[in-house]
């Protein structure tokens, strides 16, 4: 369900991406308290059983968390397990709340383009 056929990563791109966002990015990162209090306001977290992997800010972490911390140093193994999290566990509903200002959408709306960028996105064959 990859569209790259190349199997290859083009690191600096991904850095560029994500330094343009770096100030963001960061401080989101280290604002996060791991509350749950963005879970409530999620439809996929309360329409697959609560599960935490649904929870915004375990996508949020999960996707640009993972970019972060890697310095934008992954393969393709990881942008797949990013894209999992980012179109298989959020619809991009926009209602995801988070009580310390965490804008969650704009971080998911971030890992996709960066996925995007390396063509890592589900393709949806008959």
């Amino acid at each position: 369900m990859t569209a790259n056929n190349t199997g290859t990563v083009d690191i600096k791109k991904i850095k560029q991406m994500l330094d343009k966002h770096k100030v963001k990015m960061k401080l989101s990162l280290k604002v996060c308290a791991h509350c749950t209090l963005c879970a409530e306001s999620c439809l996929m977290y309360t329409s697959h059983g609560k599960e935490p992997e649904y929870m915004p800010s375990h996508k949020f972490i999960n996707s640009i968390g993972k970019l972060y911390k890697k310095r934008g140093v992954v393969d393709i193994k990881t942008l797949e397990e990013i894209k999992e999290t980012v179109w298989e566990k959020c619809v991009l509903c926009m209602r995801c709340y988070c009580p310390l200002g965490i804008d969650i959408p704009e971080m998911i709306i971030l890992a996709r383009s960066i996925c995007r960028s390396q063509n890592i996105f589900p393709t949806y064959d008959k």
